[in-house]
């Protein structure tokens, strides 16, 4: 196939767009679709830009007001419970509970959503009810500033083509309301190995690491949550890789033996006898 001339992620969104411009008929089922997409793209763009803002100025600008050593404690929550509750909506377990927050028949048509719902509400909630220490280590000035600022906005930029090639319709949770708007199931993005994907396997988690590394204020409170999510971000792939290595078996393990894990000419691809999904020598 033609990346170029016959892109299936563009193609994948225009049929998606296509089937949800002339729904069949349902007032109740559109509603609840047009609801949900409503919500679900009011609460990403805020978490984006809540994410964006706060990082820049080194969560020192949260509007969380806890004393310490109480306040410690709780922004160690606030980073932890997104990664946490983020691998465990995947498994499962989790997929369970996604449908079952939508009651009726539409819940299973709706996860993705739902998921990309969660996820928002957990970042804005970390980034304000955030207690900021108070303490400032670095600020960027003058042509540092604009360098910095620049990386910073490279570091999203990666961020959303890697979002993009990996389906930016499952990313962002509009599959799932455009489906139910269409009255069709969610069709799924195949195993992503275009764009980025041919370069590593795991550029939305390197990218999103990026991300936490450019920023131009340093404090102890970005300190935490770029090492804890660094570390969620080496981590956390190994569990989705068991997953592809799952679904869809040979293949994955053929685009595994020639794709690095993160960083090109750094890590190296896993030998294609190795069976191991967890194994460290993908990395």
């Amino acid at each position: 196939m033609n990346e170029d001339n016959d892109d299936p992620r563009l193609r994948r969104l225009l049929n998606l767009w296509q089937g949800a411009l002339a729904p069949p008929p349902g007032n109740g089922r559109i509603a609840l679709a047009l609801l949900m997409g409503l919500g679900c793209h009011i609460v990403f763009a805020a978490a984006i830009i809540s994410m964006i803002y706060a990082m820049y100025f080194g969560l020192s600008r949260g509007l969380g007001n806890i004393p310490y050593p109480w306040a410690a404690l709780v922004d160690l929550f606030l980073i932890l419970q997104f990664p946490l509750v983020h691998s465990l909506l995947l498994g499962k377990r989790g997929s369970r509970v996604l449908r079952r927050l939508n009651p009726g028949r539409h819940g299973d048509t709706l996860s993705t959503t739902t998921y990309a719902i969660i996820a928002s509400l957990q970042l804005l909630a970390l980034f304000w009810l955030w207690t900021p220490s108070g303490v400032i280590w670095w600020q960027a000035q003058g042509t540092t500033l604009y360098v910095v600022s620049g990386l910073y906005l490279l570091a999203f930029l990666f961020l959303g083509k890697a979002i993009f090639d990996a389906g930016v319709e499952l990313q962002s949770g509009a599959l799932g309301w455009l489906s139910l708007l269409a009255d069709r199931a969610p069709v799924f993005p195949a195993m992503p190995t275009l764009g980025l994907f041919r370069r590593m396997r795991q550029p939305i988690y390197l990218a999103f690491a990026c991300t936490l590394w450019t920023v131009p204020t340093w404090t102890p409170d970005q300190l935490a949550l770029a090492v804890l999510w660094t570390v969620y971000c080496i981590l956390a792939p190994l569990l989705k890789e068991e997953r592809y290595r799952q679904r869809y078996g040979e293949r994955w393990n053929r685009y595994r033996s020639r794709v690095p894990y993160m960083i090109p000419g750094l890590t190296k691809p896993v030998p294609e006898d190795d069976s191991d999904p967890l194994s460290w020598r993908q990395m």
